[in-house]
């Protein structure tokens, strides 16, 4: 592998770092989409020349922009996005029912193996597929029969964000949703079943321990372990060992099991990494501290990652997809926070450095190893 291209959204544009394996010195390319909100860009797996953006805005709409040559330029691809069938109602803030709106593209994955087949999730909360690189789209509906009238907003939307292909099977997707929770297929998204079992919101939902409503934040798996899946939720880091079938918590000693990112190592399957949140009102580290937690158990017993990050003073947010990690050799990690820093750490998180530091708000880190 001769180096990595992180890939950055943020509030106002899309930026471009490319380094080679020693990973200290990085060019920057960017704003992409200067003035737009970026709310994910991200690469194919198999084409290291193909990137997909989501360029949204609240005067003219959603944009999916692809890329062939590496982000040195764009072209605008299919942008029609529209619910199948008839679509019912969800619940809103107060309870009542309300239509389903399409806003916005929160995520966008392609597939391991096909650089044409593509994934997408929207608010309000819908997967949409593309077999032929974003010029058109069809929506899993069958998505919404999974208790699509019990799904209401979260504070950020009612938005699917969180997309995890298992490599071993294309029939099986996992999808969270904001507030709804988590959801698995096994039939390449004809059905969808509700994999909640197991997680508790008794300061959320009138029945804690209920089928759909969940807050879940993010969710993280290993490509060799696709049964094995990570969740950080509204409150709580939660594994499952049989996916998704029934979870249960690994928090153990973070100074809060409130946040929003998770992601796992490239080569430990077991290593896994979080960054908390003081509380769900204080979105900023505890005691002004910026550390990154990892665990190599697989959960409950985690250490701090302090080195290089600033400790003291800093009340920055890093978002649910502002994390990701390299496949180098040393594993690379990777985030984004709200104040406009990029971390960079190429030893598993154990040193840190700032690869830029006055960038828009971040919305996303997504990261391509180059061959």
């Amino acid at each position: 592998m001769s180096g990595v291209r992180v890939l950055v959204g943020t509030r106002k544009g899309a930026f471009i770092l490319t380094s080679d394996a020693g990973r200290k010195k990085w060019e920057v390319s960017g704003p992409h989409f200067a003035g737009w909100e970026i709310y994910h860009i991200n690469g194919s797996p198999v084409d290291p020349d193909r990137i997909y953006a989501s360029q949204s805005s609240g005067w003219f709409g959603q944009l999916i922009q692809r890329s062939d040559n590496g982000g040195k330029t764009w072209n605008p691809v299919g942008n029609k996005f529209e619910y199948e069938g008839p679509t019912g109602t969800h619940q809103w803030f107060d309870g009542s029912q309300h239509p389903w709106e399409f806003k916005r593209i929160w995520q966008l994955v392609a597939s391991p193996n096909d650089p044409d087949l593509l994934y997408a999730g929207a608010e309000d909360a819908a997967l949409f597929r593309s077999a032929d690189g974003g010029q058109s789209w069809q929506e899993l509906a069958g998505l919404r029969n999974a208790k699509g009238h019990l799904w209401q907003p979260g504070a950020g939307g009612m938005c699917l964000h969180t997309i995890l292909l298992d490599p071993a099977n294309p029939q099986r997707i996992f999808i969270a949703i904001s507030a709804a929770g988590a959801f698995r297929t096994d039939d390449g998204g004809q059905t969808w079943l509700p994999i909640n079992h197991g997680l508790h919101s008794p300061y959320e939902l009138p029945d804690p321990s209920a089928e759909v409503g969940h807050c879940v934040h993010n969710l993280a798996m290993h490509p060799a372990r696709p049964d094995v899946l990570f969740m950080q939720k509204h409150w709580d880091v939660m594994r499952s060992d049989d996916a998704g079938y029934m979870w249960r918590e690994v928090s153990g000693d973070l100074p809060s099991d409130f946040g929003f990112p998770i992601a796992v190592h490239a080569h430990e399957p077991e290593t896994i990494y979080v960054v908390p949140i003081k509380s769900d009102s204080e979105h900023f580290p505890p005691d002004g501290k910026l550390r990154v937690y990892r665990s190599r158990s697989g959960g409950n017993e985690w250490q701090a990652l302090t080195n290089g990050l600033p400790q003291s003073n800093c009340y920055v947010n890093i978002l649910r997809s502002a994390l990701a990690v390299d496949h180098l050799d040393s594993c690379g990690v990777y985030f984004g926070t709200t104040g406009g820093q990029v971390y960079a750490s190429p030893d598993s998180g154990d040193h840190w450095a700032p690869i830029v530091h006055d960038l828009p708000a971040v919305l996303s880190v997504e990261v391509q190893t180059l061959p």
